[in-house]
């Protein structure tokens, strides 16, 4: 079950573009997501970008997109897409989606 929401936690969906499948993108989001205690999870789309859905404190989410930004060394990111929403509370851990 999901935690309760914290008054400043927002939702944000990500779509990331570049060579950011088959590098190990998907586990690089979802360990720094977790070090940030984040929580949402991290699919490959099929249109080749990498999308996250998180929801946490905004200055973590901020930090989360700059990292995602930079990515596991093998990736080459072009650009990251940011939709912001109000927190839903139905995460209660961050996970890779297939």
């Amino acid at each position: 079950m999901a935690e309760p929401i914290e008054p400043g936690t927002l939702r944000a969906r990500l779509f990331i573009k570049g060579k950011v499948q088959g590098v190990g993108y998907r586990a690089f989001a979802a360990r720094v997501a977790s070090q940030r205690g984040l929580f949402g999870g991290v699919r490959n789309l099929d249109d080749g970008r990498v999308e996250l859905e998180v929801e946490g404190p905004e200055g973590q989410i901020l930090m989360l997109i700059e990292d995602v930004k930079t990515g596991p060394p093998a990736s080459r990111v072009t650009s990251v897409e940011v939709e912001w929403s109000p927190a839903t509370g139905r995460f209660s851990s961050f996970q890779v989606w297939y």
